[in-house]
């Protein structure tokens, strides 16, 4: 059966302008001129996809979105209109509209937009609860309600803004966004903006042509261009400098980029999404970052809860990542004593969710006896000294650097405390790893990942000793 669109405008030239092309994509076209008569033909017809007018006769677009979203939700509607800006397109995607277009309408753009919204109309694959909670742990309050959230933004075309700490799983929300939607089938391409350095940012983004600079040896696409049809995830946005901020409102504006050397302007069709541990309205307050720009990557923002506002979550979160570890490392699970649970709850985890993960790598690598005590997560709130390590290791810990020098931070005198115990037990063991391994109370296989992460790995002499 062939998908059938709703065209809503009052210019029959337009209408008829629409519906040449939409046949021309094998899908049939019912036209209507007002929000009423719309409404009748919703009313008695299998709608697949919507494309309306701002201003209507007898209402605007708007409340045509706003009731298709209350009664037909399952129906994509896209807002067309002659009076395109930003705040017109901001208010039809918050009320539900997929995505926004402005008259007159390029055909490649139209047919984008359509092709949106077939995938958008047909059922979407249910995601197995298992997979989800892989991804987005939590079962509280505000998890629920982030969710249901990403559920119904990744319907929608619109850029959308996350905000959170650091830690708290901007990515992973923002991959979700993308494989519940439409273009879950198309490339995500995740890009750090504060890893790029400034001279190769407009190389990076927008590609280039061989021969084009000193060091441009072959073609090279960017960073839209292989988001294409997809999704493009820009973390960080907040780094990006004011040169490249102009260069990147254009190309979400205009929808094209022109690679360094080319003379022409090339298509692209992705969606933005952009993400920050900085507060994003004080930058433009202070001059670093452009308010346009804020406006045309900010649509719609969602804020991913801090960990130390999820409650129980700390706990679940725990027993998840111990037995995730454990079997990683092949040891049996250790237990959480009711003393190390407390601590937990009641610590506030500026680091969020990371935080808490690297707490509880260092825990599995210092507990004995099957269970984790306080002394173990090494967290400041438990008070723990380094005579405390040493006996939970049975090993005497080597001088440690103030936690009060300048310059230093907990993740890097925790890292140290844990990489000079490592180092120790190597020494005296003459680097034996079975032997270091079984001194520190763990399994061959978790000391190596340590010293992976430590960076103390040397390739030539992974082989597990007897």
């Amino acid at each position: 059966m062939k998908p059938l669109a709703l065209i809503v405008d009052d210019e029959p030239d337009i209408r008829e302008l629409l519906e040449i092309t939409l046949n021309r994509m094998d899908i049939d076209c019912l036209p209507a001129d007002t929000v009423a008569s719309a409404m009748r033909i919703l009313q008695t017809q299998p709608i697949t996809l919507c494309l309306t007018d701002m201003n209507l006769p007898d209402g605007s677009g708007i409340d045509l979105v706003l009731s298709i979203q209350k009664t037909w939700p399952h129906i994509p509607v896209a807002v067309i209109t002659a009076y395109g800006s930003i705040e017109t397109a901001i208010i039809a995607l918050k009320a539900g509209a997929f995505d926004f277009a402005s008259k007159p309408v390029e055909l490649s753009r139209l047919r984008d937009l359509v092709r949106n919204a077939l995938e958008l109309s047909r059922p979407m694959e249910p995601t197995p609860a298992a997979e989800e909670d892989a991804r987005l742990l939590g079962q509280s309050s505000p998890m629920r309600e982030l969710k249901e959230t990403i559920r119904k933004l990744s319907r929608s075309q619109a850029p959308v803004y996350i905000s959170g700490e650091s830690g708290t799983g901007k990515e992973v929300v923002a991959r979700l966004i993308h494989d519940w939607g439409p273009r879950a089938r198309k490339p995500f391409v995740p890009v750090n903006c504060g890893a790029i350095p400034s001279e190769l940012m407009e190389s990076e983004f927008f590609g280039h042509k061989k021969g084009s600079f000193t060091g441009a040896t072959e073609d090279k696409q960017g960073l839209f261009q292989a988001a294409h049809e997809g999704t493009l995830f820009l973390d960080e946005v907040a780094d990006l400098p004011l040169a490249m901020q102009v260069k990147l409102l254009r190309a979400i504006q205009e929808k094209t980029v022109r690679p360094i050397g080319h003379a022409k302007e090339i298509p692209v069709n992705v969606r933005l999404l952009s993400a920050t541990h900085k507060d994003l309205a004080a930058e433009v307050a202070a001059g670093r970052f452009r308010q346009d720009l804020f406006y045309r990557i900010n649509v719609i923002q969602i804020r991913i809860p801090a960990l130390r506002e999820r409650g129980d979550d700390i706990i679940y979160l725990t027993e998840t990542f111990l037995k995730r570890l454990s079997d990683d490392w092949g040891i049996v699970k250790p237990s959480l004593s009711p003393a190390a649970r407390n601590l937990l709850k009641s610590y506030t985890f500026p680091g969020n969710v990371r935080e808490l993960q690297n707490t509880l790598e260092r825990a599995l690598t210092l507990c004995e006896g099957g269970s984790i005590l306080p002394e173990h997560l090494q967290l400041p709130d438990g008070a723990i000294t380094s005579s405390d390590i040493a006996e939970s290791t049975s090993l005497t810990v080597p001088s440690m650097p103030s936690l009060s020098m300048p310059g230093d931070s907990l993740e890097d005198y925790l890292m140290t405390v844990e990489k000079n115990l490592i180092l120790k037990a190597l020494d005296e063991t003459r680097w034996n790893r079975t032997a270091a391994a079984r001194k520190l109370g763990m399994t061959f296989r978790s000391l190596r990942y340590r010293l992976k992460k430590l960076g103390l790995d040397d390739d030539t002499q992974d082989e597990e000793e007897a």
